[in-house]
Formats: structure tokens, C-alpha cells, sequence
């Protein structure tokens, strides 16, 4: 697979792979065998975080990368933890310090590649936390950082004080605010960007459960009326994929990877022939004229979009 790279130093493959999903309900010993396969296929950039579990994602990816940790880079995160069974964005700096130990730990490993804090904590500046993953690289605990989500401002402040080697957020034709100024604003400061969820939580695969999580968790976009008004995006996906003789899952991503050089997605699944499937769409190759055309049909479209239910504290913790 070619490989890409992030900020000024850490080249992976074009293609990575999310492991948020291969926890709770999974089988351990198929995951493990899932993610060396990934390695086997090319894949050399594994995501996951110390809440993803909480711990045991962590847990997983070390145990199932261990046999080969000198061929892949590893990305985890910290900043967030769990309190009374809820999710509490927490940017303690001594906290953070013994999130990294403990991830350490669990991924079995002296070093950690690329090192997020997952999401701002408004009351702990930024300047900061970048201060304090200095002092982890100085350390040889972390060699990379980035931030997960978070605002234009905040960005430029962190790169002044500890340049940033990538921002994780979400990207794909379903969601491209980033186009407006987070891709623009990496591009010029030379920081890699790495969407998750670039299948849209598997509606852009045409895989979307309309009985999960996902739609659960009332984002907008999910509701029954917004499903049947969206259905137009996956007729533009596969009309495409047909003349390129793909799937519509490999056209989604061949449009992310197609979009920017420094732009790394990481698609997660928990089978083995979607992982084949996402791994092929870096032999589909869009031309700018087929992407120009895709971008001005999707500029077309009346969709909604919406990730998050209005209020929620998923919405409320993004940006910052």
C-alpha cells in the first residue's frame, strides 16, 4: 500500500484502521486475528483510546500488535474518562500523565507513535497540554501528538507552543465541514489530518444499520425521514462505483484519500472482507475531473447532515 505523510515525520500507510468498534460483543481472538491481517494487507496505522472500552481496546491492539510492533504505528488518546457511567472530558495534566503510563501498559509498549488528547478540556489551556506532550517526547514516552475534534483556535495555539503532527475529526461526503477551514488551516501549517468515521458510520458502505447505535444516539442525520431524504448520496455513490466497477464503500474513501495527500482516513470494521473491501479503495483511483464532478453533484444535494442531537454532550464538546 503507498504510504502518506502526516505532519513532518510520521509516514503510514494511506489507509488506517480504526479499532473503536472491536470491543464489547466482539470475539477477543477474531479481533486479533482481524487487526494481523491488517498488517498483512498493508495497513500499518492502528487508532484506538484509552476510553474505547473503557481500557480493554487498548489491551486488545497491544496484544495483537505486539509480534510485529516494529512495523506499525500505534495512535491512542487520552483526556477523557468515565465517572458515574459517563463520559467526562477531563484535561488534568497529572491525569494525563498517568493516562499515558497506563496506555503504556496496556499496548505493551515503550513508546506510543501519535499520542491525541482526545477532546479539549475548556478549563485546562491548551498551551499547556502542549507543553506537557513536549515533555513526553523529551521523555521518548510519545515521538508525535495531535488533538481529536477540536477548534481552529485552539489548533494554532497548540502547534505555536509543540508543533502537532495530526488532528483527528470526522470527514467524509455525508460530513465535509472540514473543507470550510480545518483542511485549509492544516494544509498551511503542514499538520496531517485523519478523519474517522469517512463511511459515515457505514451508511456511505450502504452497510448502515438502521437499528443501531448509531441512530440510538439521535443524530439528526439518522432519523427515519433524514434516512429516506439521504438515500440521494448513495444513489451519486453508486452510480460512480459502477462506472469505476467498485463498491460504494471503496468510492467513499477513494473520494476522502482523493481529496488531500496529507489526508489519512481510518475506517473501522469488525469483518474481514470489509477490511478487504476498504483496503482495495487505494487502487481506485478518482481522477480531479471525476472527483470535480462528485463535489459539484454533492454541492447539489439537499441532505442532512447533523451528527449529534442538539444539546447533547457529544455536540457540546466539539470545537473547542
Amino acid at each position: 500500500m503507498e504510504k502518506r505523510l502526516l505532519g513532518k515525520g510520521l509516514e503510514v500507510s494511506a489507509l488506517g484502521l480504526g479499532c473503536m468498534t472491536m470491543v464489547n460483543g466482539q470475539d477477543k481472538e477474531v479481533m486479533i486475528q482481524l487487526i494481523r491481517e491488517a498488517v498483512k494487507l498493508g495497513i500499518n496505522f492502528f487508532d484506538t483510546a484509552e476510553i474505547y472500552g473503557p481500557y480493554i481496546d487498548e489491551e486488545l491492539v497491544g496484544e495483537a500488535l505486539k509480534p510485529v510492533r516494529d512495523q506499525v504505528y500505534i495512535a491512542t488518546k487520552c483526556g477523557i474518562h468515565m465517572e458515574n457511567g459517563q463520559q467526562v472530558v477531563d484535561g488534568n495534566l497529572e491525569g494525563i500523565r498517568k493516562s499515558l503510563e497506563g496506555s503504556l501498559k496496556r499496548l505493551q509498549t515503550d513508546h506510543i507513535d501519535l499520542y491525541y488528547l482526545h477532546r479539549v478540556d475548556p478549563n485546562v489551556p491548551i498551551e499547556d497540554i502542549a507543553q506537557l506532550m513536549q515533555e513526553f517526547m523529551d521523555e521518548g514516552k510519545i515521538t508525535h501528538w495531535g488533538l481529536s475534534e477540536a477548534g481552529i483556535e485552539t489548533i494554532k495555539k497548540a502547534h505555536r507552543i509543540c508543533p502537532l503532527t495530526a488532528v483527528e475529526s470526522e470527514y467524509s461526503m455525508m460530513w465535509r465541514e472540514p473543507e470550510k477551514e480545518l483542511i485549509p488551516l492544516l494544509e498551511e501549517l503542514g499538520i496531517g489530518f485523519v478523519p474517522f468515521a469517512p463511511l459515515c458510520k457505514g451508511f456511505l458502505a450502504d452497510a448502515f444499520d438502521p437499528n443501531g447505535f448509531q441512530k440510538k444516539l439521535g443524530a439528526p442525520r439518522f432519523t427515519d425521514e433524514a434516512l429516506k431524504q439521504n438515500q440521494v448520496i448513495i444513489d451519486l455513490v453508486n452510480d460512480m462505483a459502477k462506472k469505476k466497477n467498485a463498491t460504494a464503500a471503496q468510492i467513499s474513501l477513494a473520494w476522502v484519500l482523493a481529496q488531500k495527500d496529507f489526508i489519512v482516513p481510518i475506517p473501522g470494521t469488525t469483518k474481514l472482507h470489509r477490511l478487504k473491501e476498504n483496503i482495495q479503495s487505494t487502487e481506485v483511483k478518482l481522477t480531479q475531473e471525476e472527483v470535480d464532478t462528485i463535489n459539484k453533484e454533492l454541492n447539489k444535494l439537499d441532505i442532512v447532515s447533523g451528527r449529534f442531537a442538539p444539546d447533547s454532550i457529544y455536540e457540546k464538546r466539539v470545537g473547542l
